[in-house]
């Protein structure tokens, strides 16, 4: 049985707005490394603190509310999500500048979270895009 994501819908907002500055040092130095754009696996982010990986998902959790790994997923797909409407990269591409091995498991991923492929997303995306700077334009012109 598949628990229930702590995610909200919108967690691209900081674990950093949800805590204050009383969060351990290791749990906000791995959200400042994992929100400065990198890609992070549980067990590399546990070896730079010299911790185990179960630990530092007991420590991450108690300290912010949030399963990491579920955590680490969001980061992903919000980060994936910016790039398909900010970007000519391809779906593969993506996959891979996010932390994905297989484009098949990234897909799979990002349609659970958004609920559509990734391709339409970005079509979607588009096409509001260019709305909103049609848009703009006839408000400048006015």
């Amino acid at each position: 049985m598949k628990r229930k994501s702590n995610i909200t819908p919108d967690a691209s907002i900081s674990l950093l707005l949800l805590k204050d500055s009383n969060l351990e040092r290791r749990v906000l130095k791995v959200v400042e490394m994992v929100e400065s754009g990198g890609t992070f696996a549980i067990r590399q982010l546990a070896a730079e603190f010299r911790l185990s990986p179960s630990y530092l998902q007991r420590l991450f959790k108690h300290e912010t509310g949030i399963r990491m790994g579920e955590w680490l997923s969001e980061q992903r797909l919000q980060r994936a999500a910016y790039l398909l409407s900010n970007s000519y990269l391809t779906v593969k591409e993506i996959t891979h500048a996010v932390g994905y091995e297989h484009t098949s498991s990234f897909i799979r991923a990002f349609e659970r979270r958004f609920l559509q492929a990734p391709a339409r997303y970005r079509k979607q995306n588009d096409n509001e895009n260019k709305c909103h700077s049609e848009h703009a334009k006839r408000i400048a012109a006015a």
